[in-house]
């Protein structure tokens, strides 16, 4: 039990209406998850307010309600706590509740629109490697040493983020890496955990359908380095254009990385080959298992995380280079008739434009370069032709598919995407809606030498039709298909 007084030590409360000298057994923001003596916090979500939910909540037993609005019935058996922004009280309580978990532990937080899988899973790989005990929030999974939970947002919610990490800290882990979404800042879920540093990837086209405007997806990824610490790090990638934009009014401690300028962390491609990238880092020459300039910014943002965590460059270096690929990005297999195929979970018109150039950069001039991809349903619908534009001019052939349509009709997000092809393009592209069967199509239409891209679920298991995940795996399908001829 959690005296209420305590629960809501650092939360600016408008009012307290009945007793406050309560104990709860728990709280949720979940009214489905509501027990008896639970702390019930009315949410204000994009599809349902949990102020609604307030009658249903006392029913089943809650004795207490953090609302920004009383309800017209006050229950004179219970206390409710009215709140200016229920979003950022719950971030608080949750802190309150694990008695501050992200203060036991360093908390490392990525953000950016591309490799923040990569660079979170690869620092947890690399401080493992160290010989520390480590935490990972990430989109493929959540994993406390090597006990892997499974991750259904790319950022848990401030509950389970802090029941997580609670776990980590009785488990002796000193780190914890961490993907930070826009959404999660825009929602606050990341509010009240105390970063011990911060790292900014990239930032492209993305997430339009939620911030509406690119200024204001800036502004969330923004606000993640306006609440560091001055006890953090920043460290953010200098060749972008946003790059510095992100440092402004950090009070952190400021460094950057770069392939292109003087920065505090420089590396430089000196060969790039399907086997893996030949890099300098800091004047140091490393042979890396990852493929690609993307997977360069990844490795040096590893790098210069990992120095300033007060590591040193001739510990770091060789676990590095033997660090391989992150499930679903830039996997690769290759049948016996020699045709590679490669999956990623490439979802932006960056990511895909990243990829396809790395493949460009590898494939030989007489060989072709055949890409399927879809889009997400219930998304940023204007990046849907700039995707396949981009897989158009860099592939020879282009079949667009289905990804998870969600609630939309399959049709109808091809048709967007074939609105950014030209005449030319357009007939070198099929529309094959089955997923399955355009992967099929893209190997029987593959002679020896070839590379097949497919692109956008990367790590991911399911297609999302209609409310409903149905078992799929781009991975199972390329692996059946190889089978039969090797």
């Amino acid at each position: 039990m959690k005296k209420l007084l305590k629960l809501i030590s650092g939360i600016k409360t408008e009012s307290i209406v009945g007793t406050e000298n309560r104990s709860f057994a728990g709280l949720d923001f979940d009214s489905r998850k509501i027990k008896n003596n639970f702390l019930f916090v009315a949410v204000r979500g994009t599809i349902t307010d949990g102020h609604s939910f307030i009658e249903t909540v006392i029913a089943n037993g809650a004795t207490g309600i953090l609302c920004e609005e009383l309800p017209s019935l006050l229950n004179p058996d219970i206390t409710y706590i009215v709140v200016k922004d229920s979003q950022e009280s719950l971030a608080i309580l949750a802190a309150n509740w694990f008695d501050h978990p992200s203060k036991k532990l360093k908390l490392v937080g990525v953000t950016g629109t591309n490799g923040k899988t990569t660079t979170a899973s690869l620092l947890h790989r690399l401080f493992t490697g160290l010989g520390y005990s480590c935490g990972l929030l990430s989109t493929i999974e959540n994993k406390i040493e090597n006990t892997v939970y499974e991750a259904k947002l790319t950022t848990p919610d401030v509950l389970q983020i802090n029941t997580l990490l609670a776990e980590m800290v009785a488990k002796g882990c000193s780190f914890c890496f961490m993907e930070v979404s826009s959404h999660a800042m825009v929602q606050k879920r990341t509010a009240s955990l105390q970063f011990a540093g911060g790292i900014f990837t990239n930032l492209t086209h993305d997430h339009l359908d939620f911030h509406k405007t690119v200024s204001e997806y800036l502004k969330a990824k923004k606000s993640f380095f306006d609440h560091l610490p001055k006890t953090a790090f920043a460290l953010s990638n200098l060749d972008d254009k946003n790059g510095l934009v992100v440092l402004q009014n950090c009070k952190a401690e400021k460094h950057t990385y770069s392939l292109k300028s003087l920065a505090d962390f420089k590396g430089r491609i000196i060969e790039n080959q399907i086997s893996g990238l030949h890099l300098s880092i800091d004047d140091q020459e490393i042979y890396c298992r990852l493929v690609g300039r993307f997977n360069a910014y990844n490795l040096l943002a590893i790098y210069g995380a990992a120095r300033l965590l007060g590591e040193k460059a001739e510990e770091i270096l060789p676990i590095l280079s033997n660090l391989e690929s992150v499930a679903g990005r830039f996997e690769y297999q290759q049948s016996a008739e020699g045709i590679i195929a490669i999956i990623d979970y490439a979802h932006t018109p960056d990511a895909l434009e990243n990829v396809l150039s790395t493949i460009n950069q590898l494939q030989q001039t007489e060989n072709k370069i055949i890409t399927v991809v879809g889009a997400g349903g219930n998304r940023d619908k204007s990046k849907r032709p700039e995707m396949a534009k981009i897989a158009a001019s860099l592939s020879d052939r282009l079949i667009l598919t289905s990804d998870n349509p969600r609630f939309e009709e399959a049709e109808a997000i091809v048709a967007d995407m074939e609105k950014g092809l030209d005449a030319e393009q357009s007939k070198r592209c099929l529309q094959i809606l089955n997923r399955e069967e355009a992967i099929k199509t893209a190997f029987f239409l593959a002679q020896r030498g070839d590379i097949i891209l497919i692109a956008g679920k990367g790590h991911e298991n399911y297609q999302e039709i209609k409310g409903v995940r149905y078992p799929f795996d781009d991975k199972e399908v390329i692996r059946k298909l190889f089978s039969k001829t090797n």
